[in-house]
């Protein structure tokens, strides 16, 4: 099994294999806790005015995301797991789009499958592709805007390859790195109410939860949905 790493819109652009996108602040640690309160399904897009038609068409019942760390206007909830941790969503549909996490979802087209990445699902990711065993992975960290790197979805890659090369990363030392690594967030978004600060708290809490976010491809739309291995 060969893996391979991978950053930004570029890296998700020219991922073969089976593929991992990682955007752990915040968009798919916001997916995990969102299928941990019962969503049935995350249709994942790329464009804003496609989410809310497809939400108006009944293709889901809401829209969650954000652009520039902000929530949408029209959109029922913003980028924020600690938001999601709240709400009823039990056997939900949503529609996600997000700057980068998402965005990587969808311009992963040479991929075999894919996986959305994140430390609460960390476990779990690496156990899917155990089993699944292809024989190329590679591991795409998203970054900021989709031309920066982010230290927290580096660090996600490194950590989900030390694992499936069997190594056991010790994973307090890792979250002390990161602290000191990664910047805070945007105080106008925290002051809006866009970003709650434990939204960062969920997010480096490994393996989180018990399953991973596996996508597919359905007629033009791309599915997530947890996968318990």
């Amino acid at each position: 099994m060969q893996i391979r790493l991978a950053s930004l819109a570029e890296g998700a652009s020219t991922a073969s294999g089976t593929v991992v996108i990682i955007d752990v602040f915040r968009a798919f640690t916001a997916a995990a806790i969102a299928f941990s309160r019962g969503a049935q399904r995350i249709i994942m897009v790329d464009d804003l005015d496609q989410a809310l038609a497809l939400r108006a068409a009944g293709a889901g019942e809401y829209c969650i995301g954000e652009r520039h760390g902000a929530k949408p206007p029209g959109f029922d909830f913003g980028n924020s797991p600690a938001e999601l941790s709240h709400a009823s969503l039990d056997g939900k549909i949503l529609i996600q789009t997000t700057t980068n996490g998402t965005a990587g979802i969808n311009a992963a087209r040479r991929a075999d499958r894919v996986y959305a990445g994140a430390f609460v699902t960390a476990e779990a990711t690496v156990r899917a592709l155990r089993l699944a065993a292809p024989p190329v992975i590679t591991l795409v960290a998203m970054g900021r805007e989709g031309t920066g790197r982010a230290d927290e979805d580096e660090l996600c890659a490194l950590y989900l390859r030390s694992r499936l090369e069997g190594r056991t990363p010790d994973a307090a030392a890792l979250f002390r790195l990161a602290a000191t690594m990664v910047p805070p967030p945007n105080a106008t978004l925290v002051a809006g109410g866009d970003y709650d600060l434990r939204d960062r708290e969920l997010a480096l809490q490994l393996d989180l939860v018990a399953f991973a976010i596996a996508v597919r491809r359905e007629a033009d739309l791309l599915i997530a949905e947890p996968y318990a291995v």
